[in-house]
């Protein structure tokens, strides 16, 4: 499957910013779908993730609680919107997709990845 995020920005913490990920050349609902992100000089982290239909999500504890990720099957289409950014949100944020068929539970890396979208948050 080929990914594409964007949405990404130049903000000040405090505010929001959504994310947009539209998926093409597969079955997106059978698809886990989420984000990742990765920080200057650091390695890339799990961010959130979703199941299939969408019934079940999960997320770094970083994140929890200011960030809910959603998808639309229709629209082949996955969101991340961001609330009550920081600045230690700033990184690269990466839309990935897992269509292996393993359980949801635990997932926390991709088998496909699509370019990244540069959210930078200024304090």
């Amino acid at each position: 499957v080929q990914l594409q995020a964007s949405g990404g920005g130049l903000v000040q913490a405090g505010v929001s910013l959504r994310l947009v990920c539209t998926a093409s050349g597969g079955t997106f609902s059978n698809y886990i779908m989420g984000w990742s992100r990765q920080a200057p000089g650091k390695e890339r982290e799990f961010v959130a993730a979703i199941s299939r239909v969408g019934a079940r999500t999960t997320y770094a504890d970083s994140v929890k609680g200011r960030f809910t990720v959603s998808r639309d099957n229709a629209k082949n289409t996955v969101y991340l919107q961001m609330n009550s950014l920081k600045s230690e949100d700033t990184a690269v944020y990466y839309c990935g997709a897992d269509g292996s068929g393993r359980p949801f539970g635990g997932i926390r890396d991709w088998h496909d990845w699509g370019q990244g979208t540069q959210v930078t948050v200024s304090s």
